[in-house]
């Protein structure tokens, strides 16, 4: 496998002197043909992510194929508009030199894809990178085997190896390819993994985009419409089993609507997920990726019982199907692991609060989470919020939602990633911003060039200026 992806990443390097001369035209038609391949192996695609996730047909599409879809269509209607080189400002100490900025590719990319959305994760930072003139290494993760098969059949039909090459197989396969000098990685995965990405990438000053997870906080104020509310969170923790990076992984609910909250969020889970009073239907219902995964959220689950939490929902381990039924944790100690680790399962902990100030100050006190949502009919108690917290995006009085708009940028801040992903933010991600400058014959430089002598009056005339 080594002397393989050698040899692709030698091929890819010499190809991509071709490719960065491409033109919109030509890469609009690349993006159309993936797309035309995309369409043509739908039911297998559904196929693996049952296989993979048990995810439904109406699931994967929502999550899956309809977001790659509108993607696709808004990078191949607005790619003649990014290509162009932009119009930057003269300035008063340059008034006559022409200033442009030109998207140039940055060569051969390696995106490392997660298992979560194995479809979805792989394809839209693909289409960034093609749409920004690249040549591109892929590696999906083994932790979805079917998806990623399905995904390398795409990629082999679609391109020529020497523009876009899959690999699948293990962590080893990874490790080999970033050992690479790539001209720029995207990785999406754990903060922990993101860690060794960027080391790897900081031998060869290679760039990277990191888009990782962390604890996103949910906020439920006073002023909130409560039914709504436990409507979307429970719909927003519970999709794909939790199993999402921006999922609200815990919520904070005033003392005195705790309870409320509770039997809300209940009620709309058991509507949303639950064939029975007691039973899942797991038709509807994901299942965790791995036993490895389900052992770890057992423990979670565990360790937060052992130190005084309490289950007031749910609590139901099927490991034989590896399912987690939906849980509610409450009166959870800070300590508690559920509480330090991002959750990544349908596993909810709930914390109290008398004051907005509580709030702020535990949202503080952790990483920088990749999400935060905020439930408030108060314009005054969002904008306090927002102000006084960080997060790669937010959503107020909804979740998730942020994710579908290719007119925004999705991505993290500090411990939950760096670089920004979809639309434009996609395509400059995947781009250097080089500068230009066109002089005319007639410019002023030759005013600051030695000797100084008798310039006494330029330098006045500069000071002036500044």
């Amino acid at each position: 496998m080594e002397q393989k992806i050698n040899l692709v990443f030698k091929s890819q390097q010499a190809h991509k002197y071709t490719l960065r001369k491409s033109n919109a035209r030509e890469r609009i038609e690349k993006l159309k043909a993936l797309k035309a391949v995309i369409i043509k192996n739908e039911d297998k695609i559904y196929r693996a992510l049952q296989a993979d996730l048990r995810k439904s047909t109406f699931e994967s599409a929502v999550t899956e194929l309809i977001f790659t879809y509108g993607e696709l269509d808004f990078a191949i209607n607005n790619l003649s508009s990014w290509v162009k080189a932009k119009r930057i400002g003269k300035t008063l100490s340059n008034p006559f030199a022409k200033n442009r900025l030109y998207y140039e590719p940055k060569g051969v990319c390696l995106i490392i894809s997660p298992w979560n959305y194995p479809f979805q994760l792989t394809i839209g930072p693909l289409i960034s990178a093609i749409a920004a003139g690249n040549c591109v290494m892929l590696k999906p993760s083994e932790l979805s085997p079917a998806t990623s098969e399905v995904v390398s059949e795409i990629i082999a039909e679609a391109f020529d190896e020497q523009e876009v090459a899959c690999f699948k197989g293990d962590a080893t396969v990874s490790t080999a390819l970033l050992e690479l000098p790539f001209d720029h990685i995207f990785f999406t995965g754990s903060t922990a993994i993101g860690k060794v990405v960027m080391e790897a990438a900081a031998k060869n000053l290679t760039s990277v985009t990191l888009e990782l997870g962390g604890k996103s906080p949910t906020i439920v104020d006073k002023e909130s419409n409560l039914e709504k509310a436990a409507t979307k969170i429970a719909w927003g923790k519970l999709v794909n089993s939790g199993q999402t990076c921006i999922a609200p992984d815990y919520v904070f609910v005033h003392a005195q609507q705790v309870d409320q909250f509770i039997e809300l969020y209940k009620a709309a889970a058991s509507k949303m997920y639950f064939k029975t009073a007691d039973q899942i239907d797991p038709n509807i219902y994901g299942k965790i990726i791995s036993l490895k995964h389900y052992q770890r959220l057992k423990q979670l689950v565990d360790e937060a019982i052992e130190k005084g939490a309490r289950i007031c929902w749910g609590g139901t381990f099927d490991e034989q199907n590896q399912t987690i039924y939906p849980i509610i944790l409450t009166q959870i100690p800070g300590n508690a692991k559920v509480m330090e680790e991002e959750i990544f399962g349908p596993v909810l902990p709930i914390v109290t609060y008398q004051n907005i100030e509580e709030v702020i100050d535990m949202v503080n006190a952790k990483s920088k989470p990749l999400a935060l949502y905020i439930f408030s009919s108060n314009r005054k108690n969002v904008k306090y919020i927002i102000k006084n917290t960080s997060a790669g995006g937010t959503c107020v009085n909804d979740v998730l939602i942020h994710i579908s708009n290719p007119k925004l940028p999705f991505g993290g801040v500090n411990g939950s990633g760096m670089g920004s992903s979809h639309g434009f933010f996609g395509f400059k991600n995947f781009s250097h911003e080089r500068a230009v400058v066109f002089q005319r014959a007639l410019d002023f430089n030759q005013m600051i060039y030695p000797p100084y002598a008798g310039k006494e009056w330029v330098f006045k005339m500069l000071k002036k200026i500044m």
